[in-house]
Order: C-alpha cells, then structure tokens, then sequence
C-alpha cells in the first residue's frame, strides 16, 4: 500500500551553487504550464477521490517560489487528490525571505502542518558565497512569522563541509541553530555534484573543501551539541526531538513505497522504482499528453530490495529489525550477511543488541564503507 508523496516543483528565484536537484529558474508562464501538467500526472495517478495519504512532501526547487495564485493552484491539486484532513505529516520545503503572511495563511488553510526550511548556514558572507539569496536576519523574521501562525513544527536545513569553512565557524552555525530549540534538525555534508557551480570551481582549482578529518570534527561536534540540547539523532544526519522525527523520510529509510510526482522525481511502487523526465518542455508535454511522463522504469528484484533494506535501515540509528528482515524476506541477516557482519563488529564499526543490528556511533564516520559491505554477488529469487 502507498502511502507517502513527493511532489517536485522545481522553481527557483536563484540556483544555489551545490544543489544538483531537477531545478529551473522561476517563470511565470513556465511555471502555469508546469502546474497543469503535474495536475494532469497526480490525477492519472490516483484520481480526484482524496487518497489516504500518511505523508507528503512537497520539495524542490522551491515551492515557495511560486506566486500566491500558482501556490493555491498547487495546493488545490494536491487537496483535490489527496485527504489532507487526515495527511499526518504534509510538509513544504521553503526558502528563508520567500514567506509573506499572504503565502503562510493559504498553507495552513489547506492543511499544511509542517515547514522544512533551507536555513544552511548563520552567516551572511557565506550564504552569498554559496549563492543563497537570503540572509541570517529573513530567517528570524520567517520563524517569528511561523509562531505567529502556529507553525510549530519546523525543521531547518544545515550544511557544513563548506568551502574554506573552519571548525570555529560550524560551531557559531550550531549554536545559532539550537538556541532557536526547534524540534527538528536535517544536516548534510557538502558534496561536489557534477553539473553544479562548484564542480567546475573544483575542477578549475578554484574551490577548496575541508579536509575529510576536518569533516569528521565537524560531525562529531554537530552530534554531541546536538544530543547535549535534547535534540536526538535517529538517523546518520537527522536529529529530533522524541515524536518530531520526519515522518516522510522514514519512509525512505524503511524502504517503503512512495508516488514521486513531478520532473525529474523519484517513486518507488510496488515492484518497480520510476524516474520522471527531467527537462521541463519534455516533462510537460508527456504529462499533459499521458498523465505519465516516466522516464525509466526498473523492476526491483529480490538482491535489490535486501541491499536496500539495509543501505537504508542502516542509516537508522536504532538500525534493523532482524525479526522485520525475516518476515520480509524469509532469511535471516545473520545467514546472508555472516561475513560482513563480523568483519564490521570487529572494527568496532556495527554492534547488535536484541533484536537490531546498527552502525555505531564510530561507524557512522565511515557510514559509505559500512554499507559498501552489504552488496550481494548474487542471491537465489
């Protein structure tokens, strides 16, 4: 059964200089066109009979570049498909300096209960440095803006990793962060995508990241700040407080299904994981065209779905259900994964307790060559 929802909306009033996501800047016409075409896909989909859905997503881009009009028209596609009613978690991505009072009323008329807010870092010399619009003073001006409207569930976004960034200045981040007492943090290390702004400055010589060691101080002080302020991490880059946790990404890391909606999104459905069409004009008339603008569709065979049963579980920190994994797949982990399993718990990189095998806190610093250890040779359908 499905029952999450990405929904893309690929607009943006500026391109961020690391973002390597579906994304285009904002046109008025282009974005009309956009919106009948995603209207199209969502009811080929599932209809205009309001689906139970758990969570949806809505991300880009940035969905709050939309004007107020075309914002409504979103919003009114997704309560004309989906029971927002009863949606648990229904969460917009946003961009600090986008909000208005006029943009943040029409969101919690139509159920929106939840804010993801691209904050990245506290310092306005490198928000401009990473091509970011907005500066340190809109993000507390939006957060008064929230409270005022009872928005009491925000996440913010946060990047470290950053170019010529030193471990003083991460800190000054964190401690912005979590003296605003948010009840939950989303925190990423910068990757150098290819196609982006700072791929080129790489290749050129031109941009110089931290040192991994470096990097790996500024995750281990993100994560005992964060845990030292209440705020608990319960996957690799995610920290909450108990009940605050992302109801949508769990989704991802428990491998479950999700529609993906929109150019260039990812869904995965029972038996099959989709790729939409990327480039807008191509997306647009095949949506309007089918209702299905899918690009690539790939079944997901049995050695693909227990790899990322535990690719993604693993990123968990409570880990995965040995229980769960048998029920699932009618194997054990201990049989299929005997090897790696032990090598792990001797580096002192995974440890099992009950009925979970994890990554440990070590072994999170190392998370890439963890999971690398759980691809199969091959496995009997």
């Amino acid at each position: 059964m499905i029952t999450s929802a990405y929904i893309h909306i690929p607009f943006c009033q500026q391109i961020c200089h690391y973002c390597d996501f579906t994304k285009f800047f904002y046109n008025e016409d282009l974005a009309n066109q956009y919106l009948e075409a995603l209207d199209k896909e969502i009811e080929t989909a599932v209809g205009k009979k309001q689906t139970y859905m758990r969570t949806i997503f809505v991300g880009g881009g940035t969905p709050t570049a939309l004007n107020y009009h075309q914002l409504e028209k979103l919003l009114q596609t997704i309560a004309s498909a989906f029971d927002v009613n009863n949606c648990e978690e229904y969460t917009f991505e946003a961009n600090p300096g986008e909000f208005d009072e006029q943009k943040l009323t029409l969101l919690k008329r139509y159920g929106v209960n939840r804010i993801s807010f691209g904050v990245q870092v506290f310092d306005d010399q490198m928000l401009k440095k990473i091509g970011r619009l907005h500066r340190v003073q809109d993000v507390y001006d939006n957060l008064r803006l929230f409270e005022k409207h009872q928005f009491d569930n925000v996440s913010i976004d946060l990047i470290y990793g950053l170019p010529d960034q030193t471990l003083e200045h991460f800190q000054h981040t964190l401690d912005e962060a979590i003296q605003l007492d948010l009840p939950h943090y989303s925190t990423y290390c910068l990757q150098i995508e290819p196609k982006t702004v700072f791929y080129q400055r790489y290749q050129k010589g031109k941009l110089h990241k931290p040192v991994e060691e470096l990097e790996a101080d500024m995750y281990d002080m993100l994560v005992h700040k964060m845990e030292g302020n209440g705020n608990v991490q319960y996957e690799i880059s995610n920290f909450a407080r108990p009940g605050f946790e992302s109801k949508h990404n769990l989704t991802y890391w428990n491998n479950e299904y999700y529609y993906g909606f929109g150019a260039g999104s990812h869904g995965y459905v029972p038996g099959y994981r989709t790729v939409n069409i990327r480039p807008l004009p191509r997306y647009i008339e095949q949506a309007k065209e089918t209702g299905m603008p899918i690009l690539h569709k790939e079944e997901v065979t049995l050695q693909a779905q227990i790899e990322e049963q535990m690719f993604l579980g693993l990123r968990k920190k409570e880990g995965v259900s040995k229980s769960q994994f048998f029920n699932r797949f009618g194997r054990p982990i201990e049989t299929l994964y005997e090897q790696p399993l032990t090598y792990l718990q001797e580096k002192g990189w995974m440890e099992e307790e009950g009925d979970y095998v994890r990554v440990t806190s070590n072994g999170r610093l190392f998370a890439n060559s963890v999971f690398q250890e759980f691809l199969l040779e091959s496995i009997e359908e």
